[in-house]
């Protein structure tokens, strides 16, 4: 089939809106947001249906043309983006977008893969609902995006992360069949979990269309508060004891160092500095709860038991200084210091992303050892790492030394990046998070990872997609 053919055939499965072939309407979709990777696509492909997904895959596989899903194209590894040969399509499912049910009474919501982050959260809010999954990229991002990359966000210690928050997945294979799984199941132990297969494959197995979420009950009261602290290992130990301090009601716990924070300072507006003094280290702790505070003359609820916490840990030394906000205008302007860290790098210059895991109790070692690997390695480099200590997930940066260009600073990225990952697999670490592997970490994976896991992985992947037609290149080669 000659390629025009091919278009054709594509243009009359989705109609000219669902069809992309002008290189230079296609460049959003071929362009990765830290501008790292630049592909190239014999076209970009927006169904509108699960019909359509599925039409388009056997189209796909008629012509021996590979297929890259794509959700809101916010990703930090290169899982969505097409290669520079030109032979692959982008399939974006931007256009399925809709809320298709909301169950308040069982707590689950079905929606299609493109519906946008915030558009969910915000819809569960309106039933009086909250779906967790909270993110940085939460205004762009998409669920079928979120799902594909097991996404974790900011309170994952309490609610898990994306594969913790689906009940059921609707699923276009590779041959172009439609595997329904749509159940709102808490409880399904028929055979083999094919859900759990498809959320973190990064679309190397098939495209997820639908999912049937699962929802919790709306906070009724909050506590968000920003502290000064001596160390990371202060960090952890405040973490540890305000999960009795709260009765449970730890959401979530950011770590960030001063570097970071002098970054959104300098780079975004409207951010202000929340404690007079400079501290070396920061944590930002929320905690919430469904059950509202009781009235009383003393107060009751989770900010007057944050004050208490925090004052107690002030005495002994293990917080230097605090700010409680008093509003959520004051609560959203904290985490805002928090999520525009990834902004404030990029405005600032090239960076080098590290989204590692470890354990909780092994972070404060871990930070000491790669804070110093990271010097070693280069000299005048900026360390700036920040993320999710509640879950053990860090965003151990590095930027570049002041002045330098991109080719300069990235020509010292394997060395740098080898070092920590030699760090993070030492503390029996994670080189992936919560951002996936994709393109930016294949080689690392098949150096870190036992060859029976990496048999195991391909083995799946050949049984799934023996033509390697879902996202080529991506997660594992075969």
């Amino acid at each position: 089939m000659s390629d025009a053919a091919f278009l054709d055939r594509l243009a009359a499965i989705v109609g000219a809106r669902g069809l992309v072939s002008d290189p230079a309407d296609q460049r959003g979709y071929v362009t990765d947001w830290r501008d790292n990777y630049l592909g190239t696509a014999l076209a970009v492909v927006r169904p509108g249906s699960t019909e359509e997904v599925a039409a388009v895959v056997r189209a796909c596989a008629d012509a021996g043309v590979a297929i890259v899903p794509q959700g809101g194209n916010t990703g930090l590894v290169g899982g969505g983006m097409p290669h520079e040969t030109g032979r692959e399509i982008v399939l974006s499912l931007q256009r399925m977008n809709r809320v298709l049910e909301v169950d308040p009474l069982g707590y689950s919501m079905t929606v299609e893969a493109g519906c946008v982050l915030r558009t969910i959260q915000e819809t569960a809010a309106a039933h009086d609902r909250l779906f967790p999954l909270s993110l940085a990229a939460e205004g762009s991002c998409t669920i079928g995006g979120n799902l594909s990359t097991n996404a974790g966000g900011v309170q994952v210690l309490h609610y898990g992360n994306a594969r913790a928050l689906v009940l059921g997945l609707e699923v276009v294979l590779p041959s172009g069949e439609i595997w329904n799984g749509l159940r709102a199941l808490k409880k399904d132990n028929t055979g083999y979990d094919l859900r759990d297969l498809y959320v973190g494959a990064e679309g190397t197995l098939g495209i997820v269309t639908r999912a049937v979420l699962r929802l919790w009950p709306a906070p009724r009261d909050r506590a968000v508060a920003w502290i000064a602290v001596a160390s990371p290992a202060a960090a952890v130990e405040l973490l540890s004891d305000a999960h009795a301090a709260s009765e449970d009601n730890v959401t979530s716990c950011e770590l960030m160092g001063r570097q970071g924070i002098d970054l959104v300072l300098r780079h975004i507006p409207g951010a202000a500095d929340p404690l007079a003094g400079r501290h070396d280290w920061y944590v930002l702790m929320e905690w919430s709860s469904s059950r509202a505070p009781r009235p009383g003359a003393n107060g009751s609820g989770l900010a007057p038991a944050m004050e208490a916490h925090l004052g107690a840990a002030m005495e002994t030394g293990l917080v230097l200084d605090a700010a409680i906000a008093s509003s959520d205008g004051q609560a959203k302007a904290l985490w805002a210091l928090r999520e525009n860290h990834s902004e404030a790098q990029k405005r600032e210059g090239p960076s080098i992303k590290h989204d590692i895991s470890v354990a909780v109790s092994r972070l404060p070692a871990f930070i000491e050892r790669g804070l110093a690997a990271m010097h070693e390695t280069l000299p005048g480099c900026r360390p700036v790492p920040f993320g999710h200590v509640g879950d053990g997930n860090l965003h151990f940066n590095c930027q570049s030394p002041e002045g330098w260009d991109k080719p300069r600073f990235m020509a010292h990225a394997e060395r740098i990046s080898g070092a920590i990952y030699d760090l993070v697999v030492d503390a029996g670490g994670s080189i992936s998070a919560e951002h996936g592997i994709g393109r930016l970490k294949i080689d690392e994976l098949a150096h870190y990872r036992s060859r029976t896991e990496l048999d195991v992985m391909r083995a799946i992947k050949r049984a799934l997609d023996p033509a390697n037609r879902m996202n080529p290149g991506k997660v594992v080669r075969v």
